[in-house]
Formats: C-alpha cells, sequence, structure tokens
C-alpha cells in the first residue's frame, strides 16, 4: 500500500471539485441525480481526508506535539461544521434560490488546500522509512523545524527504519492475520466504533425538537442550533490546547463517563419534560453538555490513536479500518435511531448510555497512555501485551528444562 499522504490529498480535492460542480448546476439543470451524485463525492472526499490528514500531521509533529498539531484536523472540522450551520441560514445561503451555492461551497477550502498544499513537504517518516531517502526526510525537517536540532528527532526515526527493515506496508486484513497488533487493533476497532455509536450525532437530532419545547420561537431555532456545533468547536480547541499535558486515557475517560452522566440525564428530563415546566431547559442543557463532552476527548483523541498504535507499516492499513468502521457505525445510527426512538420512546439513549459506560470501562483497563512516548516505545509496550501469554510460557518452560537437565 503505497504511502503517499501529499499526493493522495491533493488528488481527493478533485472529488469535492466535481461534487461542488454538480451541486452548483443541479438547480439549472433541474435534475435531482446530480445532487446524489455530488454528495456522493463528497462522501468520498471527506472519508478519504479524514484518515489521510491526522495521519500527515501526526507523522510530520514533534512528539511533544504530536497530538496538538493531529487534534487541528478534527478542530477544522468542528469549525466546518459550525460554518456550515451559520451560512445554511436562509438570509445567507439557505433560502430557496441561493441553496446550490451552499452545496458548492466546499469547494472553497479545496481550492485553498490546492494553492498551498504543494509548498508543504511530504512526511519525513515516509521519506526515510518507506522510500529510505535519509536527505529528503532531513530537508523536510529542517522546512517543518527551522534551526532546532534535529539529531534526536533523526535518530529516533532511524531506530525506526531500522526496526521496520525487510517488510512491506500491510494490507487491512494482514492485520485481523498478525498477533503482533491484535490489541491495536482491538483497540481502533472499539474506539472507533463508539465515537459514532455513542449518540453524539443523534443529539443534534432532538435538538430542534426540545429547543421547541422550551418554548424558543420555531423561526430562532435555526439560530440556537447554532450553539450545538459552537460546543463542539470550543470543546475541541479546548482539547486541542490541553492534549499534550493532560494524556489521551484522561480525556477519553472521561468524556465517556460525562456522556454516561448526561445520558441518564437526558433520558429523565424527557420523560418529565411535559409533566415539569423546567424540564425543557434541562433537556437543553443535557444537549449542550453531552456535545462538550463528546468534543473534549471521543471528537479529536480518536482520530490520533491509530498513528500512535501503529507502526509505519500497518499505520496507513489501521486508518482504512478506523475510517471505514466510522462511516458504517455512522450510517447503522442514522438509520436505526430513528426506530430506536419508536421503540424506547424516551429511554431511547440506553443504547447509547451501554455503549458509553463499556467504552470507559475499556479505555480504563487496557488503553495505555501514549502521551509523549515514541512510536517504538508505544509499540514495544504493545508488544509485551500481545505476546504477554508466550512470555508467560518460556518463564514456565525453564524450570522443566532444568529438571530435565538434573535429571
Amino acid at each position: 500500500m503505497l504511502q503517499l499522504q501529499k499526493m493522495s490529498l491533493l488528488v481527493n480535492n478533485v472529488f469535492v471539485i466535481v461534487a461542488a460542480v454538480l451541486s452548483g448546476f443541479s438547480q439549472i439543470a433541474k435534475s435531482f441525480e446530480m445532487i446524489m451524485v455530488s454528495r456522493f463525492f463528497t462522501g468520498v472526499n471527506a472519508g478519504v481526508s479524514m484518515n489521510i490528514q491526522p495521519m500527515y500531521l501526526a507523522e510530520s509533529a514533534p512528539k511533544k506535539l504530536r497530538g496538538a498539531v493531529a487534534l487541528t484536523s478534527a478542530s477544522f472540522t468542528a469549525l466546518g461544521l459550525v460554518l456550515g450551520q451559520v451560512v445554511g441560514l436562509r438570509e445567507l445561503l439557505g433560502g430557496e434560490e441561493s441553496w446550490p451555492f451552499l452545496l458548492a461551497s466546499n469547494a472553497v477550502p479545496a481550492l485553498i488546500q490546492l494553492m498551498a498544499l504543494p509548498w508543504f513537504p511530504e512526511s519525513p517518516r515516509y521519506l526515510l522509512i518507506d522510500r529510505g531517502d535519509r536527505e529528503s526526510c532531513v530537508s523536510a525537517l529542517q522546512k517543518l523545524r527551522g534551526n532546532s536540532d534535529l539529531g534526536a528527532e533523526l535518530e529516533e526515526m532511524l531506530a525506526e527504519q531500522a526496526a521496520a527493515k525487510g517488510q512491506r506496508a500491510k494490507k487491512p486484513w494482514e492485520l485481523f492475520q498478525n498477533p503482533a497488533v491484535r490489541w491495536q487493533l482491538v483497540s481502533i476497532i472499539v474506539l472507533s466504533s463508539a465515537m459514532q455509536l455513542c449518540g453524539n450525532d443523534s443529539m443534534y437530532f432532538y435538538a430542534a425538537y426540545v429547543f421547541q419545547e422550551a418554548g424558543i420561537p420555531q423561526d430562532k431555532i435555526p439560530y440556537v442550533v447554532i450553539g450545538t456545533g459552537s460546543c463542539e468547536l470550543i470543546a475541541s480547541v479546548t482539547c486541542n490546547m490541553i492534549i499534550d499535558y493532560a494524556g489521551r486515557r484522561p480525556l477519553l475517560l472521561g468524556g465517556y463517563i460525562f456522556m454516561a452522566g448526561w445520558a441518564v440525564v437526558f433520558m429523565v428530563a424527557l420523560s418529565q419534560q411535559t409533566r415539569i415546566s423546567w424540564m425543557p431547559y434541562l433537556s437543553m442543557a443535557c444537549i449542550f453538555a453531552y456535545i462538550l463532552s463528546f468534543g473534549i476527548g471521543p471528537a479529536g483523541v480518536t482520530g490520533v490513536l491509530p498513528t500512535e498504535l501503529f507502526d509505519q507499516k500497518s499505520r496507513p492499513a489501521a486508518y482504512m479500518i478506523c475510517g471505514s468502521l466510522l462511516w458504517f457505525n455512522l450510517f447503522l445510527v442514522g438509520t436505526a435511531f430513528p426506530f430506536i426512538v419508536k421503540s424506547l420512546g424516551h429511554f431511547c439513549y440506553v443504547p447509547f448510555l451501554v455503549v458509553c459506560v463499556c467504552t470507559a470501562l475499556y479505555i480504563g483497563l487496557f488503553l495505555p497512555e501514549t502521551k509523549g512516548k515514541s512510536f517504538l516505545e508505544i509499540s514495544e509496550e504493545f508488544r509485551k501485551r500481545n505476546f504477554k501469554a508466550q512470555s508467560h510460557a518460556v518463564l514456565y518452560k525453564g524450570p522443566e528444562e532444568i529438571k530435565s537437565t538434573v535429571l
């Protein structure tokens, strides 16, 4: 699997530009099929970029700032959500005549990236470990670090290169057959699935209803809904600032624990909404608190972990698995949630509560901290865990061999 991150990001912009053209002319052509094809290409672009961007950023960042740099991808995703909510207002591009421009507006960041990205260096780790080009690696590091001393960082990369010597890039299905990445794979499967199955996106489904019940006029609700996206943006930026100080585990663990707590309060508030006058306001608070809890941990940290948990040869395949699970589970929740609401009513968040509790338990019991550690240190920690049973077997076998020698 060829890992050309910068080139992949550049080519990926073609999908969104084609999508923008189709959306922009769909009204003139009176073709809803153009909109469907446009949304398909937009989805392809989103799927590719959300996997490659955090990997490229994390591999290019210094160890002490790796979390913050990689997390900028999530922060700008949250910013895009807020901008979409703002320009989607009827006064701007949400009107009957201007909606094609709204759908085509995603070409703007694509064009910016097409102009700016060619000036950026390729990932130094890719240049050294995958291509074996030390000179280009040093040149890329000098562009990224300026006049900083590169000795320690280059030595770390050379150690990674030596550890990966003789290996080839892994395919996604090969990771499932490789016992050396067992716990890493389980971790990204659990966390990637939980990110969509935790119910955060379903909060947006409930937002308009809860705001209406709280007495907010119908024509003012779109303005209040902007607050939900703003909450996720604020939380994501906050997470970006503290991730390399607080660590990954506390942010993930705290996020899922708080989400579980707010899910309980939200269900109680929904069940009492027609009986107690102030319950709609508690429901509103739960929506904002739930989204804040999601943004402060799971929304950003989950995308950083595949880079840190896997080595250079397994990382692209890990991101393919992670991305596939994210989008599949998003589709699953979007399809199943209306039926969950119909079946469980006010207690529709029970499945999401179970997901949050189980994920918090997994993080607390099994996920190691990766803050401030080199990729080799993280790999070694997982190697001990993956081959723990074999290590015990070797330790047990020793006395038997000694005993037989004595006899």
